[in-house]
């Protein structure tokens, strides 16, 4: 058997595999190495299923809606077993189809947890304890991350966002640690799935590092969907016997018993076992650095998504690891852009947002320097049920060009409208290019061509 390859990606996740199969497509000879299931966190234990606990969970709000539209439903329940057994074998399916694109494109898959013994060289052991040694010209880490614990008593107690997708029931009542979009998702998610849910905030917001005004209008619309969210809480500890019968305590509030526990507290590279200082590769605190080209202080050795702790998001790896391939094996010299990047929320209400925030702007330019256009309504399919949370289209233009640099929205479809918004404003779109657009009415959408000057 040839072990030498002219690229060995370590880890099946979004961003290896994007570059794996965009190497091969150019005629490079290629090894995948992965010890876990092929896909990766979006696919296995992410952004996938995910969403799709998101879109069984909005049937509540659909179904206690309908009755205003004149739909007569009685005696509906939920049953989350079901949901989340399918769950489990749609990413089955998935996983399987991602098997069946790397044979269609040449790859060898080398199953396996790899770790570098030089730098041209990995050791790969598998499962039965075998062991084989791989050699390659180039090497790419693509190894992901990984969800973070918090140093707090009886932290191995609780969950971690991989393990909700794990769980065969729903628990009656569920306490959520953080503050983060991960949080946010899985308390919209379980409360609309019928769980009791309070979430521990360590700060006084949610949502760092998106606009401020957007993460208040989601607060709002949590708090109104039953969720309790308690701010400031400081100290905290976990104890209990049973995974779903849990006590939650802090200094700065009242104990919450017979609940799971969810720690959604962060992530950080999963660099445990890679043995990097084989290779002579460096690392920056929890993660690897690496140049505009996607190099390591190892010339011959990349990395690609979440192993360099930048912007960790799907999208962001697979064009980092397609933006390596297409450099080297097709001649194609390109770097990622990774300064306009939109981002989503799937709470409920979903936040989605490109370009800078309110804060960011003010901060950038100064205060005098942004106008601020904002709509908060509410939408048309809740008029009829007469409930809120009210939408939220926000636009930050920098006053001297009238160049939109910001655009944020809170609502239903939130990123669906961004993804669409942050076209035109990596075009470089004014609020006058905004203005000049024609409505299509009746929309919510509308509202970002319609908003006065």
């Amino acid at each position: 058997m040839d072990d030498h390859f002219d690229l060995i990606v370590l880890g099946a996740g979004s961003g290896g595999l994007a570059a794996a199969k965009r190497a091969a497509s150019y005629g490079a000879r290629v090894a995948i190495v992965e010890g876990d299931r092929v896909g990766g966190t979006c696919v296995i234990r992410g952004c996938v299923p995910k969403k799709l606990l998101v879109y069984g969970s909005a049937y509540r709000h659909l179904l206690a809606d309908a009755a205003s539209y004149g739909w007569q439903l009685e005696g509906y329940r939920h049953d989350g077993a079901t949901l989340l057994a399918n769950v489990r074998a749609e990413v089955d399916r998935l996983n399987n189809l991602h098997i069946g694109f790397l044979e269609k494109a040449g790859l060898e898959l080398v199953r396996g947890w790899g770790s570098f013994s030089g730098s041209h060289s990995l050791r790969v052991r598998s499962a039965d304890g075998a062991s084989r040694e791989l050699t390659a010209d180039r090497l790419l880490i693509a190894v992901g991350g990984r969800p973070q614990r918090p140093a707090i008593p009886g932290a191995e107690l609780g969950w971690v966002s991989d393990d909700i997708f794990l769980l065969e029931s729903l628990p009656a009542a569920v306490a959520i640690v953080g503050a983060g979009f991960i949080a946010c998702e899985f308390a919209c998610i379980l409360q609309g799935l019928g769980v009791k849910v309070t979430q521990l905030v360590r700060g006084d917001h949610l949502l760092r590092g998106f606009d401020r005004e957007a993460s208040r209008a989601v607060q709002e619309g949590m708090e109104a969907a039953g969720i309790e969210i308690r701010f400031g809480q400081s100290q905290l500890g976990i104890s209990g016997s049973s995974p779903d019968n849990l006590v939650v305590s802090s200094e700065s509030g009242e104990p919450i018993s017979g609940c799971g526990v969810l720690l959604a507290t962060g992530r950080r590279p999963f660099l445990e076992g890679l043995e990097l200082e084989a290779a002579g590769v460096a690392v920056e605190g929890d993660r690897i650095p690496v140049d505009g080209d996607q190099r390591t202080n190892i010339a011959h050795i990349y990395a690609v998504g979440d192993v360099t702790d930048r912007i960790c998001l799907t999208p962001v790896a697979v064009d980092e690891g397609r933006a390596m391939a297409d450099s080297i094996y097709g001649q194609k010299p390109r770097q990622v852009n990774h300064n306009l990047v939109a981002a989503a929320v799937f709470s409920q209400p979903e936040l989605a947002s490109v370009g800078l925030t309110e804060e960011q702007a003010i901060a950038l330019y100064g205060l005098g320097e942004i106008k601020v256009h904002r709509a908060r309504f509410r939408p048309m399919h809740q008029a009829l049920p007469q409930r809120d949370p009210k939408v939220l289209l926000k636009l930050i233009v920098e006053t001297t060009g009238g160049k939109v640099v910001g655009c944020h929205m809170v609502g239903d479809h939130a990123a669906e409208i961004i993804q669409m918004a942050a076209i035109a404003i990596g075009m470089g779109a004014t609020k006058a290019d905004f203005d000049r657009t024609m409505a299509l009415h009746p929309s919510v959408a509308e509202e970002f061509v319609t908003m006065p000057n």
